[in-house]
């Protein structure tokens, strides 16, 4: 009896001890915590005790000051991964517009007042680039569905919180429910696919996320192309306002939608360079709108809206030959730089493809929104930097060109007549 007692002792001293090793063991697996205090918080965090490898996002972003919880949300003392995680926003991209507000708003950051251009959920929400509200308007007249070309719909309720000049001051949420119509349906299932709201059709030609990183995160390298789809989408902890063409591809150039049966019809070339991949086969350009990034025209106002909700691109973009090359009879509009606080050396700040000072004279449009990455020249020519690419190109006004087009047209289209590059 006691040799049978000593051996139970002994079998239960045993599990303990086993049981203390493996416990020891566990322990000594663990990272050793590395905290981190931003000075925007002062609460401490243990996210770099095991995401230290990750560069930091941006320059206007440091991790000293903003840290990880404050934007991604998460559990800021947790050392296991899964309870760290089990509260993040947005999973891994808290610029989703479902939670961008809590990430990333506030007066200081991204939802301040319109007077301080710190606007820039507001915006985002009733772009168009989020609402879809011109296409899904289109479909609906098309088919019957409503009377007119007046804005009701969008992929989300949305509200215009200030005073609207488009008349526009709501819409409602889109839904196929009450449709009836095949094709209104078949535009719900096929065509809402690339508006801030949604996630990314599955291919690597459509890799990007939601919300704001669609634009702001792209892919870091190995981007793939039209002629490579077996190649693998690589994103990196970034967010940058140096935004490739590539980037612009995901959704506004992999191909078009059938009107007939609300399909979308994937390109089917094969581009192998830069002049065959901005453009799909059918369209006309000049030289200048295939060498330079979709960024260096189209302003940041024209890609993230104004504010208010407009009803379709066409009424809302602003952008044209003339912006910067004038017309035979008038220069561009420009503007010289004297008040520090211009909202052009903080959009410089945040691209530094330039280093503008107090004196220098830059383009403007004809919303008055500065062209911070163009200069007028002292023999009155005009140099813009690519902000993706950081190269300069310089370039001439119409005006004494011997230009012979009308003054008053100079879309891209009446250009294109004459400067339309051939492939």
């Amino acid at each position: 009896m006691a040799s049978s007692t000593l051996s139970k002792i002994m079998f239960a001293s045993g599990f303990v001890m086993i049981a203390l090793a493996v416990g020891w063991w566990k322990e000594g697996q663990r990272p050793t915590p590395i905290a981190l205090t931003p000075t925007l918080t002062g609460k401490t965090e243990y996210c770099l005790t095991c995401h230290s490898d990750l560069p930091e996002i941006s320059p206007s972003h440091p991790i000293k000051t903003f840290g990880c919880v404050i934007c991604h949300g998460g559990e800021r003392l947790a050392l296991d991964a899964h309870l760290a995680h089990a509260s993040m926003r947005g999973g891994n991209n808290p610029s989703d517009l479902s939670v961008v507000e809590q990430s990333c708003g506030g007066e200081a950051c991204h939802s301040g007042s319109p007077a301080d251009q710190r606007d820039h959920i507001q915006r985002v929400k009733t772009s168009l680039q989020a609402t879809y509200t011109g296409a899904i308007t289109s479909v609906l007249f098309t088919f019957g569905a409503q009377p007119d070309l007046t804005p009701r719909y969008a992929t989300r309720t949305v509200e215009d919180e200030n005073k609207t000049k488009t008349g526009i001051s709501a819409l409602l949420a889109f839904s196929d429910a009450n449709q009836s119509n095949p094709s209104i349906q078949k535009f719900a299932e096929n065509c809402l696919n690339c508006h801030l709201w949604s996630n990314a059709l599955p291919g690597p030609a459509y890799a990007r996320f939601s919300g704001c990183a669609a634009c702001h995160t792209p892919l870091s390298h190995n981007q793939p192309t039209l002629s490579d789809a077996k190649s693998t989408p690589v994103f990196v902890h970034q967010l940058t306002t140096a935004i490739p063409y590539t980037q612009c591809n995901a959704c506004h150039n992999r191909g078009n939608y059938n009107l007939r049966d609300m399909t979308f019809q994937e390109r089917t070339d094969q581009p192998s360079d830069r002049l065959h991949n901005y453009y799909q086969p059918i369209a006309q350009f000049t030289r200048c709108e295939y060498t330079l990034d979709c960024i260096d025209c189209h302003t940041r106002i024209e890609a993230m809206g104004d504010g208010d909700i407009h009803p379709n691109q066409k009424e809302f973009q602003y952008v044209r030959c003339q912006t910067c090359h004038g017309t035979p009879t008038t220069l561009p509009l420009t503007k010289t730089l004297s008040d520090p606080k211009d909202i052009a050396f903080r959009l410089a700040l945040l691209n530094p493809v330039v280093k503008l000072n107090i004196g220098d004279t830059i383009l403007v449009t004809e919303k008055g929104e500065p062209l911070w990455n163009t200069r007028v020249l002292p023999d009155g020519t005009y140099e813009l930097i690519g902000k993706a690419t950081g190269i300069h190109f310089n370039f001439k006004p119409v005006m004494g060109s011997g230009c012979t087009q009308n003054g008053q047209d100079q879309s891209s289209t009446y250009c294109h007549q004459c400067h339309s590059v051939k492939r």
